[in-house]
């Protein structure tokens, strides 16, 4: 039997796993998972998404902490946002699937495989810009876990309850938790990114005025949701 010491050894000899997904596909299919298999997640492939997996003796009641918070926001954000109501009480709607799956995500939080609480330790006064390196990495571990056949989903549930978390951690006063990431083998499978029509999102020269070469590849899947104040008349609606 293998001891810790030996565990370690290996790994310091042993290279990344290599990648099966290519990077285009892993930007264009890493979408949020929420749902995952009761089934652990290895070290081997713990330490490819974060270089190093540090794992905390209260890492449960943390789970916990932050799954309660999940429920309350999840609970008021259903309702205020009319997720029971209108299209919502179609089975088959895109409304009524984010709901089942939100839902299921909160009853289950505290049987994700894996909680990561990305922080940024700070050097200055908080300011805008002081995301730009902490979010990027969140991404990058969330295309990691997709390269190596996991899911992940990125969320602010830890605002919710961020006062008890600091104390329950031990997190020092100066350290802004930027979000909670929950990682596992997905349930289902993973499928396309779906956004609005690029028409939409991309202008050239002045607001509102996409370029000729704003054109989506052939199969590209869109979703309902987003603003369309912008929405160039002339673009698809669906």
């Amino acid at each position: 039997m293998s001891t810790p010491d030996d565990d370690a050894a290996r790994l310091a000899a042993t290279s990344l796993p290599s990648d099966a997904v290519g990077l285009l596909e892993g930007l264009t299919t890493t979408r949020a998972v929420r749902r995952y298999r009761d089934e652990p997640v290895p070290g081997e492939a713990l330490r490819a998404m974060l270089f190093a997996a540090t794992r905390g003796p209260r890492a449960e009641a943390a789970k916990k902490l932050i799954g309660d918070g999940a429920r309350r926001i999840w609970g008021s954000k259903r309702r205020d946002d009319g997720y029971d109501t209108g299209s919502g009480q179609l089975d088959t709607s895109p409304k009524a699937r984010m709901a089942r799956t939100m839902q299921h995500f909160v009853d289950e939080f505290e049987r994700v495989p894996v909680l990561i609480l990305p922080c940024l330790v700070r050097y200055r006064d908080p300011m805008p810009i002081e995301g730009a390196s902490i979010y990027p990495a969140c991404q990058n571990v969330l295309l990691a876990a997709r390269a190596l056949g996991y899911g992940g989903a990125f969320s602010s549930w830890q605002f919710a309850v961020e006062t008890e978390l600091r104390e329950l951690l031990g997190i020092p006063d100066g350290t802004f938790v930027a979000g909670t990431i929950t990682v596992g083998k997905p349930v289902g499978h993973h499928g396309p990114v779906r956004r609005r029509p690029m028409r939409e999102l991309v202008y050239e020269d002045s607001w509102g005025h996409p370029p000729d070469w704003a054109v989506d590849p052939p199969g590209t899947q869109f979703t309902a949701a987003g603003p369309r104040e912008a929405r160039d008349p002339s673009s698809p609606r669906r």
